[in-house]
């Protein structure tokens, strides 16, 4: 007999012995593993979501647990640091990404007792089996060509490869960035971001106008149309905002990057929203 604790409980496990040869089942080789291994998974979460030590000695108090010190906590929350570790420095699928989407964060760490503010780059990409996953982090001191070009190499020595459009920001850096670490792929410039570079360039009240207008060109049925339909905006915009005409023409190789991909895939590659929601879970 064995006993094991559990979260409703602690369970007597009888163990069978055999006639010949011996058998014990391996999760019950570490007494009280299991419990040990929840009691750190809920320290640490309490750490990331920033619960001071003393709210978590409260907690722990329920559980028949006293005095739990700060290096106690950080000695939990190191396991934390290993699973992101292995998790950042995992090897890519060798099929390939197609597909990327990257967004750079601003948010503010503590560092040497003060807070500063740092970027954190993000790309998820769409592998071999159609399914995004998030490839990298990186944490740099700012957002630059070199922070998106070390990231990029990072990527790549991991195994990044087959990346046939990225999409992004117009960023300087990591438009300089693609072209120096990943030349074959094409750049997407994010129709959101672009969206809000427009609204600041039109009369708001004609912006519901021009946004409408605008809508029409993601509406059409294949890249032929799409670019068609354009065009069409650009000579409808010319003789009341001409300036607004002459930036949306001279910024659509850019906006309509995506019409070189398969039409099912279109709506995951024209903007970056994907990443925009994991920055805002990063941010929670």
């Amino acid at each position: 007999h064995r006993d094991l604790d559990t979260r409703v409980g602690t369970i007597d496990v009888a163990v069978p012995k055999l006639r010949h040869g011996a058998f014990f089942p391996d999760w019950l080789l570490e007494r009280r593993s299991r419990a040990e291994r929840a009691l750190s998974t809920v320290i640490a979460t309490c750490y990331l979501k920033g619960v001071s030590t003393r709210r978590m000695n409260d907690l722990v108090a329920t559980l028949g647990i006293s005095n739990l010190s700060k290096s106690q906590v950080s000695r939990m929350s190191e396991e934390l640091d290993e699973m992101v570790a292995d998790f950042r420095n995992r090897p890519l699928d060798p099929g390939g990404y197609a597909y990327l989407s990257c967004d750079a964060l601003t948010i503010k760490v503590r560092e040497g007792g003060r807070v500063v503010k740092c970027s954190v780059l993000l790309a998820t990409g769409v592998n071999a089996d159609g399914y995004r996953e998030m490839l990298g982090m990186h944490v740099a001191t700012a957002e630059s060509n070199a922070s998106w070009k070390g990231f990029f190499q990072d990527l790549k020595a991991r195994g990044l490869r087959g990346v046939f459009l990225i999409t992004s920001d117009a960023h300087e850096g990591i438009q300089h960035a693609i072209s120096e670490v990943l030349p074959d792929a094409s750049w997407q410039r994010c129709r959101t971001h672009f969206a809000k570079n427009l609204y600041e360039k039109v009369p708001k009240t004609q912006w519901p106008m021009v946004s409408a207008m605008f809508q029409t060109i993601f509406q059409q049925p294949d890249a032929q149309s799409t670019w068609a339909q354009a065009r069409e905006v650009v000579d409808l915009l010319e003789p009341k905002f001409p300036q607004v005409a002459a930036y949306l023409e001279e910024s659509l190789d850019e906006v309509l990057a995506f019409t070189a991909a398969p039409k099912p895939v279109w709506t995951k590659v024209w903007s970056n929203n994907p990443t925009e929601r994991l920055n805002r879970e990063i941010r929670r």
